[in-house]
């Protein structure tokens, strides 16, 4: 599993309220995509940063996902580029649904054939 941090400067003028407006926008791309497990949207504590945090299977699918033409959306939108970073997801502790789940397999290694 990939956990995949998107993040981008909140443009100028910019509150909470049209963070979530420009969010609103997108729910129904998200869902439809297949290979996305979770995504998340945030706002920093300063609201300078907007953020996403996804879940995914592969960091080809996140690839996919963020290829050049969405990154360009950013940069229409925001007026600058997304900063994306990948991290293996090692676990996941969920109180919500009371179990803990470990990811064996690590996503930048090459498989083995």
């Amino acid at each position: 599993m990939i956990l995949e941090l998107v993040e981008f400067d909140t443009p100028k003028g910019w509150g909470r309220e049209q963070v979530m407006d420009d969010a609103r926008k997108v729910f129904a791309k998200w869902q439809a995509n297949a290979d996305l497990k979770r995504k998340h949207f945030l706002l920093d504590e300063t609201g300078k940063t907007i953020a996403g945090v996804y879940i995914w299977p592969s960091i080809e699918a996140a690839k996919r996902a963020h290829n050049a033409e969405w990154q360009q959306s950013v940069v229409q939108r925001t007026g600058g580029a997304a900063r994306i970073r990948y991290f293996d997801l090692l676990a996941l502790v969920d109180n919500e649904a009371g179990k803990v789940t470990e990811f064996a397999e690590n996503p930048f290694e090459p498989a083995v054939s």
